[in-house]
């Protein structure tokens, strides 16, 4: 391997690790959330079906991870999981909570379309073709959610002054 080579490599695996991180910050910040959501019901059912894409996706990872004989972080999975529980914590102390986490989620699935783009790119430069595959089905589930929660966001946020207006809890 030449230096090229071996640096695209190292970039690669560290960006496989953070994007673990990012998937168990995803879990967290999902898993706090569905648990809060009383008045919006087709989100809950979505956001749960997210969680067990984004497990998949986790696991997905972890199998490319240790096609070069390496595995995850756990401290930037600890890490990231606790960011992920003091985002929702923030939140749900909001009156606007639902309106603030459609925001938020719909950042942070940009976020992480751009980071599995950017993971096919380096899988190209180190020739690791097998990870193809497995990279576009997590960038597409990324891009379906990120699609998903844009067409909701303006029903969502009618529904939050519709129940704010009538005196009704709104946020969750």
């Amino acid at each position: 391997m030449n230096q090229h080579t071996d640096t695209a490599r190292d970039v690669y695996i560290t960006g496989l690790r953070n994007q673990h991180a990012v998937e168990n910050q995803a879990v967290e910040l999902l898993e706090r959330q569905v648990g809060r959501l009383e008045n919006y019901p087709e989100m809950k059912g979505r956001m749960q079906e997210h969680i067990a894409e984004s497990k998949e996706q986790a696991r997905r990872l972890e199998q490319l991870l240790a096609e070069f004989g390496t595995s995850e972080s756990s401290f930037k999975d600890m890490a990231m999981s606790i960011v992920g529980n003091m985002a929702a914590i923030g939140h749900s102390m909001a009156t606007d909570e639902v309106l603030k986490n459609t925001l938020a989620n719909f950042a942070f699935e940009h976020y992480e379309i751009a980071a599995y783009r950017s993971l096919l790119t380096l899988a190209d430069a180190t020739g690791h073709s097998a990870a193809e595959s497995l990279l576009k089905q997590s960038l597409r589930e990324e891009e379906q959610m990120a699609e998903w929660i844009a067409a909701h966001i303006a029903p969502t946020t009618l529904r939050y002054v519709q129940r704010s207006a009538a005196g009704q809890t709104a946020g969750v």
